[in-house]
């Protein structure tokens, strides 16, 4: 027996999902044929947005945001280790005259 492959959906689909949905004169069913997607998920989707609003759907957000602050804190550090060096440099520099 084969694993069934899920798809995954990113928050901004989700979020875009559920406001065509909610416009005038569309319906579930119209999304779901248009996204290719099941009305059940619609649903849930839609129940976890009204219960929990903007934090719903975190997903792969969170991972980009910690992988953005390990980015910043390395590029941070990189600074610092440049400014020394480049102080270093010019101290040496007077030292040697």
């Amino acid at each position: 027996m084969t694993k069934k492959q899920y798809q995954r959906y990113s928050a901004e689909f989700k979020i875009h999902a559920l406001k065509r949905a909610s416009e005038d004169g569309v319906t579930d069913k119209d999304v779901c044929e248009e996204l290719g997607m099941s009305r059940r998920q619609l649903r849930r989707w839609r129940d976890q947005y009204h219960l929990m609003g903007d934090e719903a759907f975190p997903g792969l957000a969170l991972e980009r945001d910690e992988e953005v602050a390990e980015i910043k804190r390395r590029l941070k550090k990189a600074e610092q280790e440049r400014d020394f060096l480049r102080d270093a440099a010019v101290f040496f520099a007077k030292e040697s005259k």
